[in-house]
């Protein structure tokens, strides 16, 4: 499987559990504190076992500015939908508009500039 395509793809994979570790116990607000960080803890634990091969593999071929680069703006898009599909919130201009000039950073990065 060619590098990029595994590192995206072990990325994304990481940051479903981490956004569901991180955002999902706020539609149970009821559930104690300490049983919500526990269960949060069981579910980010999938998240670090696909994470750091993702940055294992995919450092030589991408940078590690790139690897956090690639890391941030699928965590924003995973966290987009997760927080519209989810938690049932909108995301207003405000939000579509930051999150595009986070897009525009990110081809910053990844602009050859030499």
């Amino acid at each position: 499987m060619p590098v990029p395509v595994l590192t995206i793809g072990l990325l994304i994979a990481s940051n479903l559990f981490m956004t569901l570790a991180w955002y999902g116990h706020l539609k149970y607000k009821a559930a104690p504190i300490l049983a919500v960080i526990l269960v949060s803890w069981m579910i980010a634990l999938p998240e670090y076992v696909l994470q750091v091969p993702a940055n294992r593999w995919g450092h030589g071929y991408f940078t590690a500015a790139e690897l956090k680069t690639i890391q941030e703006v699928i965590s924003l898009s995973v966290f987009a939908l997760f927080s519209w599909l989810y938690l049932g919130e909108s995301l207003g201009w405000n939000h579509l508009l930051g999150f595009a000039f986070i897009a525009l950073g990110a081809l910053l990065v990844f602009r050859p500039w030499g």
